[in-house]
């Protein structure tokens, strides 16, 4: 008998454990968000070519850059001045990823067609071929919005040198320096209004563009705090 009622006062004991456990967890998410939410409150700034996270800002912003978009016309700092925006590279005949990474681009177009605090720029790894007339063609292939994205080409030299040096899009690079190899990298690179990196995306992947545009309006929110 006596030991009966041990093992039903056992069992209230881990109800009431459990139950206090969901309370409190509810209150943890009501002050705060989920845990995961919590995590992402804040963007970190990135500095490194290895992307290791810093929560303070790094010295390492976008350097000066100027190129031709699809119309003709330059394209320099100045243009992304107080702008929020997605860095990527690909080339205009290339069979493999960037279609993927083109389509991606596109929807992120759509979503952000009449925000002015959020534009594109998509850079040619092949500008050799990638000339003005042929972004101009491509771009009207895949219903590019010139107000909202600019596809450019340039020096290779200048490209390859902002893509590494910059950007931080050329893995192999950071491994192997051989300045000659050609870059193919399928990272989106979310550059803030201040032009410092503040996140990095596989541009071939539906979550991975999901965590872009909560990533987004977390830059949002923190550019309308500091007024």
């Amino acid at each position: 008998m006596k030991t009966a009622m041990k093992l039903t006062d056992f069992k209230v004991f881990l109800i009431l454990l459990v139950a206090f456990q969901l309370v409190s967890c509810k209150k943890e998410e009501n002050k705060g968000g989920s845990i995961a939410e919590q995590a992402e409150a804040k963007l970190p700034y990135f500095g490194t070519a290895d992307f290791t996270p810093q929560w303070e800002k790094v010295q390492h912003r976008i350097p000066d850059f100027s190129f031709f978009n699809q119309n003709g016309e330059k394209v320099s700092n100045a243009n992304y001045t107080g702008k929020i925006y997605i860095a990527d590279f690909f080339f205009t005949s290339c069979p493999g990823i960037c279609p993927k990474l083109t389509k991606h681009m596109g929807e992120l177009q759509e979503i952000y067609r009449n925000d002015p605090e959020v534009v594109l720029l998509s850079h040619s790894v092949m500008p050799w071929y990638d000339t003005v007339e042929v972004l101009k063609e491509y771009a009207e292939e895949n219903g590019v919005d010139d107000s909202t994205w600019d596809l450019v080409t340039g020096e290779q030299s200048a490209i390859y040198k902002i893509a590494r040096e910059g950007y931080f899009a050329d893995e192999d690079f950071a491994k192997t320096q051989v300045e000659s190899k050609f870059i193919h990298t399928e990272n989106f690179i979310l550059v803030d209004s201040e032009g410092y990196i503040r996140g990095v995306y596989n541009g071939t992947l539906e979550m991975e563009l999901a965590r872009l545009k909560r990533h987004i309006a977390l830059l949002k929110k923190e550019k309308e705090a500091k007024g």
